[in-house]
Formats: structure tokens, sequence, C-alpha cells
């Protein structure tokens, strides 16, 4: 399935645009008009068109007003239906006529409501299908795509750009997720809400993001697949990580997901045993889901040969516990490297002298410096946890500095810090995420993080 005109389309009609700015077609054309997608396009200079649709208005927002989207003296790339479902059939025809590109159905009132809906919503799909225009939804968000500050949505903002395509059943749950990414500066190089999926499939949407220079990681929230085979058979050709949070694992959960999106959503252990089977990395939450795709995303996957760096030991002793878990092996100190961490005269008399290796708590940034550059040093190490706890001496800037020095020189070890604390870490904290060091204020994040590196280098 050709989905260009529906990700990069160089002019969009809003059936259903309105001057009430509590509607979602005002929303939707706002987004468009304040999002840039008209006067920017991956990053140069565009001018893509936008047509309003509404056979009631002369102008909205500044754009010329249309009955129907046949009267549109332009080819249409993208048409965005926001109308209630009743009319929905009635512009499909006007679609199918002009001969648009793509169609997006924002539109709620079908399947999910039952079998009237689910007849309606199937007559609509085949008047596309006749002619391979591509249908997202319908009862959807639409998508965003900042990198050519397409926002083709109701959410009330974009978020920053990004290297995780988030494809998602549930439009409500992308529309927090963007106000969450805002706040926390997390970037998207796509967010697509699918619907009920009635003609495009999350198999379409993966192999899409799969070809996508912008995307380098999937991550991906199903409460249900429509077409179990073929998903299995397009992540199966996919090299890029795939994040997963499977909803509607339980006998409620699935009563819920029925209601939802009007699909079932099957047997959990048959999902479970794909995803495992085909190197997808599930996930138990949303915070995991997010975390994770973003590590897999902009970090160095590695083997299961992992060491502890902490200036608490009981912050070591509570990660370990993650590690063993989670099957994250942590190595045992050679006696080349004690030797050498010995010799450095930087270590405290009472260090720990194994893994997790503990600097004791008056630990400053020199002896982090050489604790770490000692063991991404050493060939039988190929990942580095680094746990800072907040002490009296602990200087949490100067801390981070070492570590992103030490980044740059090992850059084929990923390094994961666990910074413990609130307000006298913050500008540690703020530096390592300014220079893409994955930094949690969880034990258990952390070693999560390193496992899903792990994971990814076992399963490629």
């Amino acid at each position: 399935m050709n989905l260009e005109k529906l990700f990069n389309p160089k002019s969009i009609a809003v059936i259903g645009a309105s001057r009430d700015k509590k509607s979602v077609g005002y929303g939707i054309l706002k987004n468009l008009k304040c999002g840039g997608f008209f006067k920017c396009r991956f990053n140069r200079p565009f001018r893509g068109k936008i047509f309003a649709v509404n056979p009631n208005a002369k102008k909205i927002l500044g754009f010329q007003c249309y009955g129907k989207v046949t009267d549109i003296p332009f080819d249409v790339d993208l048409a965005i239906i926001c109308v209630p479902s009743k009319i929905v059939k009635k512009v499909a025809y006007d679609c199918v006529e002009k001969e648009v590109g793509s169609v997006i159905i924002i539109s709620a009132g079908f399947s999910e409501t039952g079998k009237a809906g689910r007849e309606l919503e199937e007559e609509i799909i085949s008047l596309f299908k006749k002619k391979k225009i591509p249908v997202l939804g319908p009862n959807c968000l639409g998508l965003i795509r900042p990198s050519s500050n397409l926002n083709a949505t109701f959410s009330r903002t974009m978020p920053p750009k990004g290297h995780v395509s988030f494809i998602t059943q549930s439009g409500a749950l992308a529309d927090s997720v963007i106000d969450w990414a805002i706040v926390n500066d997390y970037g998207f190089s796509n967010i697509v809400s699918c619907g009920n999926q009635a003609y495009i499939e999350i198999h379409h949407l993966v192999q899409w993001a799969a070809k996508d220079k912008e995307t380098k990681a999937i991550a991906l929230y199903i409460e249900s697949l429509k077409d179990g085979r073929k998903f299995v058979e397009c992540v199966k050709k996919i090299n890029k990580p795939i994040v997963v949070l499977k909803a509607g694992k339980t006998f409620t959960g699935k009563k819920a997901v029925s209601s939802h999106t009007g699909s079932l959503a099957g047997d959990y252990d048959v999902y479970k045993a794909a995803f495992k089977q085909f190197g997808i990395i599930e996930v138990e939450t949303i915070d995991e889901l997010f975390d994770i795709a973003k590590v897999v995303a902009e970090q160095p996957k590695c083997k299961n040969e992992i060491a502890i760096v902490t200036n608490g030991g009981g912050c070591g002793v509570v990660a370990a516990d993650h590690c063993a878990k989670l099957g994250v092996n942590l190595v045992e100190l050679k006696e080349k490297t004690i030797k050498k961490l010995d010799e450095s005269g930087e270590m405290h008399p009472a260090y720990s002298k194994r893994n997790p290796l503990d600097l004791i708590g008056d630990a400053l940034p020199k002896r982090y410096e050489v604790a770490i550059n000692t063991l991404l040093s050493e060939e039988y190490i190929h990942g580095l946890i680094v746990i800072q706890t907040l002490q009296t001496m602990t200087d949490s800037l100067g801390d981070a500095k070492v570590i992103v020095k030490a980044k740059k020189r090992f850059k084929e070890k990923p390094i994961i810090c666990a910074f413990l604390g609130g307000k006298f870490t913050e500008k540690g904290v703020a530096y390592l995420k300014r220079n893409n060091v994955p930094v949690y204020d969880n034990l258990k994040k952390a070693v999560m993080a390193i496992s899903a590196l792990i994971e990814l280098n076992n399963r490629n």
C-alpha cells in the first residue's frame, strides 16, 4: 500500500471544517495552519495547499471554503473527513469522484458501535478500496509528522522532532502522549492513530515506518490485530527495533477492547509468542514503552556483559537484584581491572573491588572518571550503568560531564545513568539529556534500558 500521499501530502482538504472553535473541524484546520505545514516542509520553504470544505461558510481561518471536495480546482493529496458518521458515505462518494490521494476519517460511530456501524463502515471502505485510495481510521485522532510540520489531528499541539514512530489504536492516548512529550522534550518522527483499522492496518503503518528515514525505532500500542499473519510477515522483514505495549490481555481488558475499536483482542499467549519469536520487545506500561523506544532508537546495542558504577552501595545492591530478575549479566571484575583502579590513586581505601563497583559516597567526578574509563576500556565489559546518589559533596553536573566525555570516547558501548534525587541533580540530568545520554531517577528503569539493548543484540 502506497502511503506517500498520506504522510507527505502537498495539498490537504479538511471536509467538515467549522467556524465553531470547539469543533474537531476547526481544531484540525487550525493545527494545519499554526503547525506550519503550509509554510515549511522538511526544513525547506514550502507552500502546501490547504482547503476548507464547508457549504455554509465563505472563509474559515483565512482559507477559502468550498461546498464539496469536488469543487476544489486543484488535486487533493489528503482528505481529512470530520463530519457526522451519517454523512461520511456521501462525502466518500465525493472523494472517490475527486480521486483524492489518501483519506483520514476522524469521525466515530462505526464498527466500534455495533452491527449497524460495522455495516456502514464496510460500505464506505469498499468505495475507497475499489479505487485503491488508502484510508486511515475511522474513529481516529489522525497523524502527526513533526519533520514536515504536519499536524493532521485535533490534538492541541505538536511534539518535538525525534526518531520514534508511535503507532497507536488509542487516539486519546496519543493526545496525552503529545502533551507529555512537550514537557519531557521527547521527540517523535511520527504519531499515528489508526482507529478501527478499516483499511490501513497496523502492519501497513509499521512497513511505512520501517522505510522512513526519520524513524529509528517503532513504538506500538496494540489492542488487536485484524490480520495477525500479515503482521508477522511484515515484522519478519524489518530491521528497525519494535517495542510494543499490548492491551487487552485479561478477560476484562478484552471486553473493553471490543467496545473501544470494534475488534476482538484475541489470545494474549499467541501475541506473546509472536513478539518473542520475531524480536519485538514487549513492555508492561506506557512509561516503559517510551523509555525503551528512545533507548533502542538512539543507543548502541550490546552483549550481555555489564558493569555497574555507583557511589551508593545500597543502590548498587538494588540494581544488582533488578539485573538478576531481568537476566542482565553482571560480569566479575578481573584482577587486571582491579589493579588499574588501585594504581590510579583515586579510589577510596574502602571501595568495593567488585561489580557493582561502589566508589563510596564521597566520590567526586575524578573518581567517577577513572572508574568509568577503566571499566569501559576492558574488552570483556560491553555496557555500563552509572548510578549517582546525592551526598553533600556530590557534584552532579561534574559527574554528568565525565559521563558525556566517556560516551564520546566509547561510542560502541552504551552508558545508562540513574541519577537519584531531585532539585540538586537537575543540572546533571539536564546535561545528560542534552547530550543524548539516557538518564532515569529510577534504578529499575535504568536496568530495563540496558536489558532492552542486550535483547536487541541477541535477536539481531
